[in-house]
């Protein structure tokens, strides 16, 4: 299935206020399950929508956190309310293939291709406006690891 084209899986927003952030998505009527919140000892850091057969899933993390899953935004400051896109690939290799296509044709890499603590293969590059899209493979079992200390 190598080349087969990405599909948009889901929009992360990096929220400064987690609690504030889970609230009004909850009002709005998100379905975001209390087994969905994830943190550490320093606060909450990541909370996701439960999955959504109807489209595509609705993640929110913190400021300090995006910047471990995404190099490119470590140490800045203006994160917040800043989103990622994330479009689905087949495979891990594709990841790899679409990020050295895009970067090779100007755009800029915020995040080369990794295996990421929650099993999948991640990039993240910037489109021509500067909005974070992020290349994700399906998750491997084998992949997963522990979530950083934030």
């Amino acid at each position: 299935m190598a080349n087969a084209r990405p599909h948009f899986k889901q929009i992360n927003i990096v929220s400064s206020d987690m609690a504030a952030s889970i609230a009004f998505y909850r009002r709005l009527g998100a379905d975001i399950p209390e087994e969905r919140v994830w943190g550490t000892a320093s606060g909450t850091h990541h909370a996701s929508s439960a999955e959504n057969a109807r489209g595509a899933d609705l993640l929110l993390d913190s400021v300090p956190f995006a910047g471990i899953w995404n190099s490119g935004w470590q140490g800045r400051k203006d994160l917040a309310g800043r989103v990622v896109a994330d479009f689905a690939v087949a495979t891990r290799e594709e990841v790899d293939r679409i990020y050295g296509d895009l970067t090779t044709a100007g755009h800029t890499g915020l995040q080369p291709p990794y295996d990421a603590f929650w099993g999948a293969r991640y990039a993240v590059v910037e489109d021509p406006d500067g909005l974070a899209v992020g290349l994700i493979s399906p998750i491997s079992d084998d992949k997963l690891s522990a979530p950083p200390a934030v």
